[in-house]
């Protein structure tokens, strides 16, 4: 079986989390990589589907609904499911990248922009932050790594370097 790799990144809301990892995934899937995203949803408030649509209708039974169309296939489920079975679920990949999800013992890159929130240390194994941020003027652990927020590049480097095997 060939090598799967998962970094989380985390950091709070309007921090540019989905944004850089849309940049990472964008540059992982066009240099060749499967890539799989799972993003957390603390507030329960994604929705997937319009009120009154078949598959609206079917989630709202409780039930676990997949729904399937040439171009794509959502599962559309009632109840949390842990990351093995999420990693079952999308079979073969590349690179996992997870958005949010603090808890998980994968390697993880914190973003911050105007200011760090020191609660997050704990949880990072890198600090991704951009010019609103001096680090001359804070105190970063010499364990973490820092990365440039806007260097798409660079964090993709570290992903590669320090992803976890799952």
């Amino acid at each position: 079986m060939k090598k799967r790799l998962a970094v989380a990144f985390t950091g709070p809301s309007n921090s540019g989390k989905t944004t850089l990892i849309t940049k990472v995934a964008h540059s992982l899937i066009k240099s060749g990589k499967k890539v799989c995203i799972i993003k957390n949803d603390p507030k329960d408030k994604a929705r997937f589907d319009t009120e009154g649509k078949d598959s609206y209708k079917f989630c709202e039974t409780g039930a676990e609904v997949v729904v399937t169309s040439p171009n794509k296939t959502t599962l559309l489920s009632r109840r949390h499911k842990d990351l093995d079975e999420i990693i079952k679920m999308f079979g073969d990949f590349d690179i996992l990248l997870v958005e949010g999800l603090k808890n998980l013992p994968l390697p993880r890159i914190s973003i911050f922009r105007n200011e760090i929130d020191y609660e997050y240390i704990s949880y990072m194994n890198a600090l991704a932050i951009d010019e609103t941020i001096n680090p001359e003027h804070e105190e970063i652990p010499e364990n973490i790594d820092l990365l440039d927020l806007n260097n798409t590049d660079q964090v993709i480097d570290w992903v590669l370097n320090n992803a976890k095997e799952v």
